[in-house]
């Protein structure tokens, strides 16, 4: 068995020896299902898709994903078990990897039981179901890169509270990047090369553009690299406290 994997069935493990991984998934699937139909007015639309589901993702996630990635590094960091892990013949970048790949597949799970919701749409007209198989990727590949915020921010401190909530900052500022309200705001004082900067580094935007079914190897590549970028500051922040 690989370190990576060995590190992924600890983790895995450990969410489900506990209520709290039942907890989440039951909270994620009502919270989902009560946005979708009442707040998204899904049956007002009178549309056959799946844009009220997807569009609500975000703020899920927001809250539920913190939750989820706050003790990763940082209960370890409080508990002493990060050193008796250093230890261990496996690299940083395995452990980080490790628990990485199980908090990303934990999410994929929450979102496999949404299928009755899929289903429920299909059973109701004749949907894009292409359109709605993009719209999971670009969940995951969303909720990845919450995951690798929150696994990099949670190696910066030894308290969870901390960073559940720098993670839900600096996911909300992300989601808000491309936002008119904000570029409007920020017209004029800033130059506009800059403000298309900003726009880019919206999650929202390449998410909504996905969602659409408009798979953009520019979408895919911001997921992507952000991700990498997220996991591998969360390895060096690692690194330094090891030095130390």
């Amino acid at each position: 068995m690989s370190p990576v994997n060995a590190v992924v069935r600890r983790e895995l493990g450990s969410y489900f020896a506990t209520p709290v991984a039942y907890v989440f998934l039951v909270i994620f699937l009502v919270l989902a299902g009560i946005l979708t139909f009442y707040v998204g007015d899904f049956y007002e639309r009178g549309q056959a898709d799946l844009q009220p589901f997807f569009v609500m993702h975000p703020w899920l996630y927001l809250i539920l994903v913190p939750a989820i990635t706050m003790r990763m590094w940082a209960e370890e960091t409080k508990g002493g078990t990060l050193e008796l892990l250093l230890t261990l013949p496996l690299t940083l970048w395995q452990a980080m990897l490790g628990k990485f790949l199980a908090a990303w597949l934990f999410i994929g799970l929450a979102l496999a039981l949404t299928f009755p919701i899929w289903i429920t749409v299909n059973y109701l007209g004749a949907p894009d179901n292409g359109v709605i198989l993009a719209g999971y990727l670009g969940s995951w590949l969303m909720a990845g890169n919450f995951i690798a915020i929150g696994a990099c921010l949670s190696a910066l401190t030894r308290s969870q509270v901390v960073a559940f909530i720098l993670t839900a900052l600096v996911c909300v500022l992300l989601i808000l990047a491309g936002q008119p309200q904000v570029l409007d705001f920020f017209q004029g004082a800033l130059p506009r090369r800059l403000i298309n900067a900003v726009a880019h580094l919206s999650m929202l935007r390449h998410f909504e553009a996905i969602s659409r079914g408009v798979l953009d190897l520019r979408d895919l590549l911001y997921f992507v690299l952000s991700t990498l970028g997220w996991l591998v500051a969360g390895v060096l922040l690692l690194d330094l406290k090891r030095t130390r």
